[in-house]
């Protein structure tokens, strides 16, 4: 409670809220409202007061005989034109000169203009009554404040680019589950579930080469099994020595996860995540044919039917689908393993406790969050519960999509086998996604909602009945 006595201001604390022992003289005290402030600032955009005004910039044409023309334009370029009703006559004395003109056509008060410019092109000594200019100055000003308010209006071109999907691939016969894996341990039982490509986002890119070591020990002579690296998705300027860490593993591919990423992994072989956000067919066939990328991670906020939309409109083999994840739910600059589980200030000196510790953020109705920190120590917090699109599997085979991904987090090698070979029973429709789902308790949904046809997806027909 603030209460103000004279020039004194004195606060007051509710019994045993604050520890005293704690606070010094000259600590810094933050408001968190100033009811004076605020009415300050309100009174600059609140109510019908004109409080900020741009240059109008006018041209005046005419001769004796004919009406005066009154040419406005604005500086978002918006011109307005106006004609005098009654015609300039020839003046015995004080003609309309530019000073004149200025002096009474700059009366803008009370509309959001002030007069700029001003070129006078009158040929000849001429003269207008002062109640013409003044009727021109006002059907001028609210021409142009008309204009000023109409919404913009596009143009659409009458033909459109087609996107020519002939190059496409064709879609494998068979369904493919890519395995995400976010621990080096996670490796082996990811391969040993029947996984042949494999998705790896560690917290330390320096884990990769031993990743990309082990994984080619584990497929020997079969080249079409691929083990890709994910840097992290988030790039700023003077981390490109994470790039190089990252590249510097050999892997046979790389995750695309922003546009930095597209420049630094030229040349080699890439497949885009689902932060590119292809949520179109347009979407995915400029990244896939104007940057090379083979494959592309659907967005999460497609629910099923607009994914659906989306395999029907585009090519299905142009598309990773994610079955089964932890929904990341937000991304933050702030490091929690640093701020609590070491005395650094960053990556240099925190001794990187996020490589051995697992930690969770638990909220008001006590689910615990898992949380995973990246190379540059930002911070992603992910949903306590995965969410599995299982249910809608068998749609998504007949309409031609063949590349499932199957997420991880911190899940030991027994779980990550359990799973795997549940979604692999699915593909091959010996059980069924509400069998699955409800196995796991996970929760039944593609995207970050079932959107607006949740309904109709409950009640459509599914192969097999």
């Amino acid at each position: 409670q603030v209460e103000t006595h004279g020039t004194d201001t004195v606060l007051r604390f509710g019994r045993h809220d604050l520890d005293f022992s704690r606070l010094h003289v000259g600590d810094r005290l933050w408001k968190t409202n100033d009811p004076a402030l605020d009415h300050r600032v309100r009174q600059t955009f609140e109510g019908e007061k004109v409080r900020f005004r741009r240059d109008l910039h006018l041209e005046v044409h005419g001769h004796a005989g004919a009406s005066l023309t009154l040419i406005a334009c604005d500086q978002q370029g918006h011109v307005a034109q106006v004609d005098s009703t009654v015609p300039l006559s020839p003046a015995e004395k004080q003609p309309l000169t530019t000073e004149r003109l200025r002096a009474q056509l700059g009366r803008l008060g009370g509309t959001p203009f002030q007069l700029g410019t001003l070129d006078n092109k009158l040929e000849g000594d001429v003269i207008l009554p002062v109640s013409e200019l003044n009727a021109l100055r006002r059907r001028i000003a609210a021409d142009l404040e008309a204009q000023r308010a109409a919404p913009l209006r596009w143009t659409l071109k009458a033909e459109t680019k087609r996107v020519d999907f002939t190059s496409a691939p064709a879609a494998p016969s068979d369904p493919e589950i890519v395995v995400v894996i976010r621990h080096l341990h996670q490796l082996d039982a990811a391969w040993q579930a029947g996984a042949r490509t494999i998705y790896a986002e560690f917290e330390d890119p320096k884990k990769y080469r031993a990743a990309v070591m082990r994984f080619r020990e584990l497929r020997g002579a079969d080249t079409t099994a691929t083990f890709w690296a994910v840097p992290p998705r988030v790039f700023k300027p003077g981390e490109e020595w994470i790039i190089q860490q990252v590249l510097s593993c050999e892997a046979d591919g790389y995750l695309v996860r922003n546009y930095d990423h597209l420049q630094a992994f030229a040349g080699q072989r890439v497949r885009g995540d689902f932060s590119l956000n292809v949520a179109n067919a347009w979407t995915a066939d400029y990244f896939i044919n104007h940057y090379g990328l083979e494959r592309v991670t659907t967005s999460y906020d497609l629910n099923v039917s607009q994914l659906e939309g989306l395999l029907r409109s585009a090519p299905p083999a142009w598309f990773d689908i994610t079955l089964h994840q932890h929904m990341p739910m937000f991304h933050m600059e702030h490091c929690v393993f640093c701020a609590f589980l070491s005395s650094g200030k960053d990556y240099r000196d925190c001794g990187r406790p996020c490589d051995t510790q697992a930690v969770s953020l638990r909220d008001r109705v006590g689910a615990e969050h898992p949380l995973k920190a990246d190379a540059g120590c930002r911070n992603t917090v992910y949903n306590s519960r995965a969410q599995t699109g299982a249910e809608f599997a068998d749609r998504l085979l007949v309409l031609g999509a063949r590349s499932f991904r199957i997420e991880f987090l911190n899940e030991d090698a027994a779980e990550l086998m359990r799973v795997v070979g549940r979604y692999r029973q699915l593909l091959r429709g010996e059980i069924s996604g509400a069998d699955l789902w409800r196995e796991f308790k996970l929760i039944n949904q593609i995207g970050v909602t079932r959107g607006q046809m949740e309904t109709a997806a409950k009640v459509l027909p599914r192969k097999g009945g």
